[in-house]
């Protein structure tokens, strides 16, 4: 199978442009996890850039750490046991198992830091709940540990750059390597062959174009601006927000959200 590509002028999935949900009740229900008590932004941004992609409702899930800090500065912030550190701890599971089970996509977005009981939290997570999930950010550092959490699990999406793809792959002891130097066309085919194996999907950056690879198919769409901004926050977030709103399509609209408005 060919590289799909695709620009903004020329969508390769244009009834998804059209028909986009004009009511919030009908937009999908979005749960963003994240933070710790050092840091709080990537979830934050997720939240506003989730508004902005059209969801209908969205939530946030925080440790509990960060509540007399973020208080009620963040609309529809909820908390969940943390640890003395101030990240999740493994107490959360059962706040962040019942808001995933009432969203229709969860993103995992980021600054959730480095914690054993973070990684139990979110291992067990990723093993008990079934529905759209998408991780990005030092996320992976997490699913780079113990790829098992993500090998074989349907309706996952990572979202990482290109130095994290690589890493994953080598802990994954995938064959075809993803250098530096590699062209287009053993690009495309090294994804083809990582999603073909395994049942989660990807979305990368390298060569000056962003790629989604899902089930063995693969679209390219140019990078606009630099290829070095921080991009994969933005990306995850359209890209969870078009995926609930067209369940079983996860192809075709996180390819299309990169060139939704």
């Amino acid at each position: 199978m060919s590289l799909q590509k695709q620009t903004k002028a020329k969508p390769l999935f244009p009834d998804l442009l059209w028909s986009r949900p004009e009511n919030k009740f009908h937009a999908g229900k979005l749960l963003i996890v994240g933070g710790n008590a050092q840091a709080a932004l990537a979830p934050a941004q997720a939240y506003m850039l989730a508004q902005q992609a059209g969801a209908g409702t969205v939530k946030v899930l925080l440790p509990d750490a960060l509540r007399k800090t973020v208080g009620k500065t963040l609309e529809n912030g909820e908390y969940a046991p943390s640890t003395p550190s101030g990240s999740f701890s493994t107490q959360a599971l059962g706040e962040l198992q019942a808001m995933a089970n009432w969203a229709d996509g969860t993103l995992i977005a980021g600054d959730i830091g480095r914690n054993s009981e973070t990684a139990i939290l979110l291992e067990k997570f990723l093993e008990k709940h079934v529905g759209q999930v998408t991780l990005t950010r030092d996320a992976i550092e997490y699913i780079t540990a113990l790829p098992s959490l993500v090998q074989h699990r349907p309706d996952t999406l990572v979202v990482l750059s290109y130095s994290q793809l690589q890493r994953l792959g080598t802990a994954m002891h995938f064959p075809m390597a993803f250098s530096f130097d590699i062209t287009l066309q053993k690009l495309t085919d090294c994804l083809r062959a990582l999603t073909e194996q395994y049942s989660f999907s990807v979305v990368t950056q390298h060569l000056g174009q962003t790629f989604v690879a899902s089930g063995g198919q693969v679209s390219s769409t140019p990078v606009i601006g630099p290829e070095n901004n921080p991009w994969r926050l933005a990306v995850a977030t359209k890209a969870s927000v078009l995926w609930l709103q067209n369940p079983g399509q996860l192809f075709a609209s996180v390819s299309t959200s990169l060139v939704v408005d």
